[in-house]
């Protein structure tokens, strides 16, 4: 468990890479913070150890990625983050999948513990990845109401099936509401 004030590494590549934008709702555009990046450049910030695996040749950014071998379902923790302010606001979990013969499907998965309510999460179900892929952008959001503050949020991976598959930058922004 960690509380992160991130410095990304590589912002500009990482931020365009994963499309951040600013989202609006028919007033003034809200603007889209990044709370927390990881380019992903090694093992050391992965929380999942198991059948997770350092991969230097294979790579969004170009400075490796990790690569899970999933035998069977497996859920991956990738992060771990304590918002500073995360009242109110739209949550948006991305990253970069790439995968090799998946059996399956694979997905971003967002936990949000939201103190006195209990924990809550968001898939992105709408378009998961199986087969074998390029590398795609995925994103799933948490719309958090008022008075509701995420305390803790946990990024993981879902891989319902068998395979190969790379993950690599990761990122939570949140928008105000």
């Amino acid at each position: 468990m960690t509380s992160w004030t991130p410095v990304p590494r590589r912002p500009r590549a990482l931020i365009a890479g994963l499309g951040l934008i600013a989202l609006g709702c028919g007033r003034e555009p809200a603007t889209e913070t990044v709370v927390f990046v990881d380019a992903i450049d090694s093992l050391e910030s992965i929380l999942t150890r198991d059948g997770v695996a350092w991969d230097p040749a294979v790579s969004h950014d170009g400075h490796g990625a990790i690569r899970i071998e999933a035998t069977g379902p497996t859920t991956v923790r990738l992060a771990e983050i304590h918002p500073a302010s995360a009242e109110h606001v739209i949550l948006t979990y991305r990253a970069h999948l790439r995968t090799e013969g998946l059996d399956g499907q694979a997905y971003l998965e967002m936990w949000c513990s939201i103190p006195g309510k209990g924990e809550f999460f968001s898939r992105a179900l709408q378009a998961p990845v199986s087969g074998t892929t390029g590398w795609v952008t995925q994103e799933t959001p948490f719309f958090l109401e008022e008075g509701q503050r995420a305390q803790v949020v946990k990024l993981n991976v879902v891989v319902a099936g068998k395979g190969t598959v790379w993950v690599d930058e990761i990122a939570l922004a949140q928008t105000g509401r």
